[in-house]
């Protein structure tokens, strides 16, 4: 491992920004952040782009960046330290504990920007919108709480469309090109490192926003799994 990610896994240690992996922080993010503001997940964050700017667009609200990376996650934490940003902050740990660290309801909106698609049939579980971290979303989310996707990726987008389709949940949002688009939220023209690199070469960046349904049927899951081979293999 290189000098300088030693450096920046040992200075994530002393940010006050920077949560790992804490046994109980949940259900006192309040306490956290000293407020009562509703709190927006930014999950797989990496560098925390859009965590740490919506915290500055919108600091009416608080912001957690989810990621187990340390080194990419002290860019973010020191960006929003540096700017004096009280409203963001970070959590190193496995999407899959998501649930560990949020109360029921706590989160009013959650964030996927750019995510690894995992193409191939065999990783579609580590689809951050599978159901398998769908139904962890459902346990974290407040009612009428929002799920964004951001992506490059057609096949992620067709993907997590199937998803809502198929699992009953109310699609809200749906650009097939964003930047196409004559009007968009301002949220959306927030640009990170992963988009810029451009890693699907789709020419396209794709939107969707969404509500989960209450219940997403486990026995669902082996429709969505033929669907999978039959249309998203890679």
């Amino acid at each position: 491992m290189g000098q300088k990610k030693l450096q920046r896994f040992a200075e994530i240690k002393t940010f006050r920004n920077v949560l790992e992996s804490p046994p109980d922080i949940k259900a006192k993010w309040s306490t956290f952040f000293n407020n009562h503001n509703p709190i927006t997940l930014e999950l797989a964050c990496g560098k925390g782009e859009y965590a740490v700017t919506l915290a500055g667009m919108f600091k009416e609200k608080n912001f957690v960046g989810v990621d187990i990376k340390g080194n990419r996650l002290w860019v973010g934490a020191k960006k929003a330290l540096d700017n004096g940003l009280n409203n963001v902050a970070f959590l190193r740990t496995q999407i899959e504990r998501i649930d560990e660290f949020f109360d029921e309801g706590e989160i009013s909106e959650i964030w996927i920007t750019f995510p690894d698609p995992q193409l191939r049939v065999s990783k579609a579980k580590k689809r951050l919108t599978h159901p398998r971290f769908l139904r962890l979303y459902n346990n974290i989310l407040a009612k009428n709480g929002r799920v964004h996707l951001k992506t490059d990726s057609p096949d992620l987008y067709y993907f997590t469309k199937t998803v809502i389709e198929l699992y009953d949940c109310e699609l809200l949002q749906d650009f097939d090109d964003v930047y196409s688009e004559e009007e968009i939220i301002p949220e959306l023209n927030i640009k990170t490192y992963y988009e810029s690199l451009d890693i699907a070469k789709s020419e396209k960046i794709y939107y969707l926003q969404f509500r989960l349904n209450d219940v997403l049927p486990v026995e669902k899951d082996e429709l969505l799994k033929s669907l999978i081979c039959e249309n998203y293999a890679g």
